[in-house]
C-alpha cells in the first residue's frame, strides 16, 4: 500500500497510532526500550529478534525483574558484551520509568565508576527521547547529583563504591556491577 496516496488526516492518524504503539512497547519491553533510547545499540538497525542472541536472553530476564516474577539474577558475560550498559545504565532508567517511586542502588568496585553510571542514567532520564516514553517522570529539581538523585515522584538512585556507606538504605533494585577490579578478580581476598 502506498501511504502517500492517503489523505493527510489519515496519515496523521496512522502516525499517532504508531507513536502510541512505540511508547507502550517501550514501557513493556526492555529490549524495545533500548532500541529507542540508545542509538549505539549494535543490533538497532536491520536485525530481527532472533538475531539478538544474548541481548534477548538478558532482556527477557530484566522484563521478569520489572514484572516482579524474578527476584535475583546474576549476569556473567565476557567484557564488551553490553552487560554494564544494560544492567547499570539502561535497566535503572527503564525501571524508574515504569515505577517512578522505585529505589535503585548501584554498586561498583569504586565510587567513580558507580557515579559515572549514575550520571548516564540521570542524563537519560532527563532526555527528550526518554520523556517521550515516560511523560510522567522527571528529575526532582533539588536533587540532581550524579551519584544520588530523585524523581519527581519520590524514586531514588544511589551509587556507591564497594566499601562505601550503604547502611540504612533500602532498594527495590540492587545492581552490583564489577565489584572487583580486573587486577583483583582472581585474588583470594576478592572472595
Amino acid at each position: 500500500m502506498d501511504l502517500e496516496l492517503l489523505p493527510r488526516e489519515k496519515l496523521e492518524t496512522i502516525k499517532k497510532f504508531l507513536d502510541a504503539r512505540k511508547i507502550l512497547t517501550s514501557r513493556e519491553s526492555f529490549l524495545y526500550f533500548v532500541t529507542q533510547v540508545w542509538p549505539d545499540f549494535v543490533y538497532r538497525k536491520g536485525a530481527t529478534r532472533k538475531d539478538w542472541g544474548h541481548h534477548q536472553l538478558v532482556a527477557d530476564k530484566f522484563n521478569r525483574i520489572a514484572n516482579g516474577t524474578l527476584k535475583r539474577l546474576i549476569v556473567n558475560m565476557p567484557p564488551r558484551h553490553t552487560k554494564s550498559e544494560f544492567a547499570s545504565y539502561l535497566l535503572p532508567a527503564w525501571v524508574i520509568g515504569r515505577n517512578p517511586k522505585a529505589k535503585i542502588m548501584q554498586v561498583s568496585h569504586n565510587a567513580e565508576l558507580s557515579q559515572r553510571f549514575g550520571r548516564k542514567v540521570r542524563n537519560l532520564v532527563d532526555s527528550e527521547e526518554y520523556k517521550e516514553i515516560f511523560q510522567n517522570v522527571s528529575l526532582s529539581p533539588d536533587s540532581k547529583a550524579a551519584g544520588r538523585w530523585e524523581t519527581n515522584q519520590g524514586g531514588e538512585y544511589y551509587a556507591a563504591g564497594v566499601g562505601g556507606s550503604i547502611t540504612g538504605r533500602g532498594a527495590d533494585v540492587l545492581i552490583i556491577d564489577d565489584p572487583h577490579t580486573e587486577q583483583n578478580t582472581g585474588s583470594k581476598d576478592s572472595f
